[in-house]
């Protein structure tokens, strides 16, 4: 039985140690506390799902060197739907009493670039002279929305997007840990479409172990997140390299049948010449998102595209993207897109 606790919650990180791809604010975190250096207000900002929340609670139970009881101690707002004056009011009033346990009192703000500008000006107060034993942490997926006086007024980390290599070691070991079946390539999906959130990666991961009954095929996971597996991109690139304008068209016309997204098939396509790229530039292993056995496949790929070639068709793609909602018939928009990509030497010997 897979447990009905989703994986997002059930492998939430408990300490720093379980933090994942975040290695520079765990350790810069760790040195603060370990030179009881803490500072009284920290804002994290970032992209959602990596990992925010989580580090403050952490943050929050270690400097008050507490695991259970802890809740007199932390105190969460979701600026989201409390973003009043009368919200930070409240705190205001709160933050003047000691802890009764612990050393801190911590408030976490999430959102909190939700606060109305007169919120942030009743919070402005509490930030400026802050009791000794209060500590405010403030998470933000929107930096930009955020007053520069309060920015001013808080330590700054920025969470980044998780590379794709430490999710597909994190849903490798949920799957061994709920003995879950996957072929070769199914999690490097599920990890490309998550976009370098933790959180999207764990949901979709659960939502296609309940759809495939803990055995995910290519297939059934392409299939589910309308998503084209790496084959069907080793095989276009293949015919543009043979210059095989009816082997593109058919391959495309199998994918238009079956309902396959433009707009995705385009990035698909153009992170997949980027990737046949970096690795004729030998600079794969700091810019590629793979680091498995499709690394090789990739640099053997490469031999066969010249450098010019692949950043043209990057450029084609691109600017089909751009255009994409102008045309009306969207069908010929996108196969004119591939038989450029697949005759660009004929192209270049025109234009000379």
């Amino acid at each position: 039985m897979i447990n009905s606790i989703s994986s997002a919650s059930e492998y939430r990180p408990k300490n720093f140690n379980d933090m994942i791809g975040q290695d520079a604010i765990v350790k810069t975190l760790n040195n603060a506390i370990k030179n009881d250096n803490i500072p009284q207000a920290l804002l994290f900002c970032g992209p959602r799902g990596v990992g925010k929340t989580s580090c403050a609670r952490i943050l929050a139970k270690t400097i008050n060197d507490l695991e259970d009881d802890f809740e007199f101690n932390i105190f969460e707002l979701d600026a989201a739907s409390n973003n009043s004056v009368e919200d930070i009011r409240n705190i205001t009033d709160q933050i003047r009493i000691p802890p009764q346990t612990g050393r801190y009192k911590v408030y976490i703000i999430d959102e909190v670039h939700m606060l109305s500008n007169q919120a942030f000006n009743a919070f402005l107060k509490s930030l400026e002279e802050p009791p000794e034993h209060v500590v405010f942490i403030l998470a933000t997926t929107e930096k930009n929305k955020i007053l520069p006086t309060i920015l001013s007024r808080c330590q700054i980390y920025d969470f980044k997007k998780v590379d794709n290599e430490s999710i597909i070691k994190l849903l490798s070991k949920i799957c061994k840990d709920k003995k879950v079946k996957y072929e070769d390539g199914c999690l490097s999906l599920i990890a490309e479409r998550s976009d370098g959130s933790i959180r999207d990666s764990l949901s979709i991961f659960d939502r296609l172990v309940s759809f495939t009954d803990s055995n995910l095929t290519v297939s059934e996971v392409t299939s589910n997140l309308n998503v084209l597996d790496f084959n069907t991109y080793f095989k276009i690139s293949e015919f543009i390299n043979k210059k095989d304008i009816p082997g593109i068209l058919n391959l495309y016309n199998e994918l238009y049948i079956k309902g396959f997204d433009d707009i995705n098939f385009l990035n698909g396509l153009s992170k997949h010449l980027r990737e046949i790229l970096i690795h004729s530039l030998n600079s794969s292993d700091k810019l590629s998102d793979y680091k498995n056995k499709l690394s090789k496949r990739y640099f053997d790929h490469s031999k066969d595209i010249s450098n010019n070639n692949l950043i043209s068709m990057i450029e084609i793609i691109n600017d089909t993207l751009i255009n994409y909602q102008k045309v009306n018939d969207k069908r010929i928009h996108l196969e004119l897109c591939l038989m450029k990509l697949a005759s660009l030497d004929s192209i270049k010997k025109k234009s000379l």
